[in-house]
């Protein structure tokens, strides 16, 4: 099928490229002349795994193409997909739709013969409603369907979520589109996809209210694991203990800093905006994003009690600064709380991180970047593993440290607390007792 993405950030170019790995024709198509020229000579500007390599043999097999002309682009193509962004605007919480809408507004002058039109892109329900619309002016309903499909791409997992989904979502009433859409996806659904056909209303609501319940996981977990510490318990027993249930699953039960990325704090807004446009109260969700707000707080309360107060002139190494592992994603991580803060009391901050040195961090006099984590953390007072790179799973402590009376805050409780205790290393993880750092 010929197939246009509007739009190559993370979604629109995972969504590409994998669509013409499974024998599609594809035009990726962005404003950017940069990112595009980049694209072209294999440059991927996101870190995802596999990423690079599926470019390079796509663009190769000339299966896919990356343009600038929205115009030409939209012509040679059936399948629209919207996959620009959606941020939150900072007065009402409530997600922009300014590029969606101008895109439909391009799209509407370059529709002479049937065309599907799909957003991909984390829009509020009845955003589908208003595209319809937008490209009902001077122009026949005959001649395109407007189409909700959601994407449901893990950051770091990006390519393995596009080829083994759990569910694919079809939001129309269109019997034409979906038959179309349904044979789109149909290498998919043959590996075990659920294809479900829905309303656009609902889809577009699917993937708010997905977004909003692993939230509620992840902060839940965080909220117990606070109680697990002032009580001597392991949160990773409760984690287990719980999650075997079948009605509620282990996944996001695991504690730590507060979620972040591009979907969850964003996502979480929007539809408490949404709910409070229609007078619907979401009061569990709203609480979700003040307890994840306040988390990076308690976090830090912790890092001050490990160091008995003393944080000034203290030299804290951070290992990872991205929101999570496999991403080189900064958006809303905790990090970019915590550092700032640190310095602002006196600390002597240094990072390292897989993807690089972040410029985020650049304008702060007391915060470096270490190439290498023998470096990063070796004359360390306090070492805080923010995130949980497979890179900070095997490192060897005891040899490495040339300051013994070093402190390691394990915020992914990636290490066993016995073994580090038989290794007389001082280590406090997420989730156990507080009483311990107070001795």
């Amino acid at each position: 099928m010929k197939i246009c993405m509007i739009g190559t950030g993370y979604v629109g170019l995972v969504s590409g490229v994998c669509f013409s790995d499974l024998g599609n024709d594809v035009i990726c198509v962005d404003k950017d002349i940069n990112k595009i020229k980049d694209l072209k000579n294999g440059i991927i500007p996101i870190y995802e795994p596999g990423l690079e390599e599926l470019v390079i043999k796509n663009y190769k097999n000339k299966k896919l193409k990356f343009s600038t002309n929205l115009k030409k682009s939209v012509l040679k193509s059936d399948i629209i997909f919207i996959c620009v962004g959606t941020p939150t605007k900072k007065k009402t919480d409530s997600a922009d739709l300014k590029q969606v809408f101008n895109v439909a507004k391009e799209i509407r002058s370059c529709i002479s013969k049937y065309k599907i039109i799909v957003t991909k892109s984390t829009v509020p329900v009845m955003t589908g409603d208003e595209i319809e619309k937008i490209l009902s002016k001077n122009k026949s309903k005959k001649l395109f369907s407007v189409v909700s499909n959601p994407e449901f791409l893990r950051e770091g997992e990006a390519i393995r979520d596009f080829s083994y989904p759990d569910r694919v979502i079809i939001g129309t009433s269109s019997k034409k589109a979906n038959k179309i859409l349904k044979n789109l996806y149909s290498p998919l659904i043959s590996k075990g996809a659920k294809y479900i056909n829905t309303s656009r209303r609902a889809s577009e609501l699917i993937k708010y209210a997905s977004n909003a319940f692993l939230a509620t996981k992840i902060t839940f977990i965080n909220e117990i694991a606070n109680l697990c510490e002032r009580i001597n318990v392991n949160v990773e027993d409760i984690s287990i203990g719980i999650g075997l249930d079948k009605r509620i699953g282990g996944r996001f039960l695991r504690a730590g800093p507060a979620y972040g990325g591009s979907c969850f704090p964003k996502d979480t807004k929007a539809i408490v905006a949404t709910a409070n446009k229609f007078k619907i109260n979401l009061s569990l969700i709203k609480s979700v994003i003040k307890s994840n707000s306040n988390r990076s707080s308690i976090l830090l309360k912790r890092i001050f009690e490990l160091l008995k107060g003393k944080i000034k002139n203290k030299k804290i190494c951070f290992l990872g600064v991205t929101f999570k592992a496999n991403t080189d994603d900064m958006r809303d991580s905790s990090s970019l709380q915590m550092i700032p803060f640190l310095v602002k009391k006196g600390a002597i901050v240094n990072y390292y991180d897989p993807t690089g040195p972040k410029s985020i961090f650049s304008k702060y006099n007391n915060v470096t970047y270490s190439n290498n984590i023998k470096n990063a953390i070796s004359r360390s007072d306090l070492i805080i593993i923010h995130t949980e790179w497979n890179d900070f799973k095997s490192i060897n402590f005891k040899s490495s440290l040339k300051n013994k009376k070093c402190i390691i805050y394990d915020m992914r409780n990636i290490y066993s607390a016995s073994k580090m205790k038989d290794q007389n290393i001082k280590y406090f993880g997420i989730g156990r007792s507080i009483n311990l750092i107070q001795k």
